[in-house]
């Protein structure tokens, strides 16, 4: 039938419509709850973070955290000392990339270590670099925990699965 070929369509369509969107406004809830100063990364993050299953989270969450760690402690450390001098950002990169490969973290936690490395390093701030870093890292662990808590209690079935 017509209508049965339209729900098995768009009925998970729907669902993961619903399910993004009310875990990415759980998380900026809970960011603001916690009265962070850039609730928008959280939301962001669940979205980086939601995947079909546990297990993918779970690898996106890992690599997400690891990378935001670091970056964020590199970039809290050395922003602190010599300020979003262009040289400085570039060797820290650099430095950030070594860490990675040593903890062997893989290329994905780099990324996104770099990207809060950018962050905290080349945004102009009113406070200091280890607040600012700090609230990036709490920021982003709460889109993570968001996701993961999703993952559990509200897994994504496979659009190939019945419903």
């Amino acid at each position: 039938m017509a209508s049965d070929k339209v729900y098995s369509t768009w009925w998970p369509v729907l669902v993961h419509s619903v399910r993004t969107a009310v875990a990415a406004v759980v998380s900026l809830l809970v960011a603001r709850l916690f009265r962070l100063p850039a609730t928008y990364w959280a939301p962001i993050t669940t979205l980086v973070i939601t995947q079909s299953s546990l297990g993918a989270a779970f690898a996106v969450s890992s690599q997400r955290f690891i990378g935001t760690v670091l970056g964020a402690i590199v970039g809290g450390v050395v922003e602190g000392y010599f300020g979003p001098h262009v040289l400085v950002f570039g060797i820290c990169l650099f430095i950030l990339g070594l860490l990675c490969a040593l903890i062997r973290s893989g290329s994905a936690a780099y990324r996104f270590g770099g990207v809060t490395l950018a962050i905290v390093v080349l945004i102009p701030r009113s406070g200091p670099a280890w607040q600012v870093a700090f609230h990036r890292f709490a920021e982003v662990s709460v889109g993570i925990a968001v996701a993961l808590l999703f993952a559990v209690v509200w897994p994504e079935k496979d659009a190939t699965q019945s419903t």
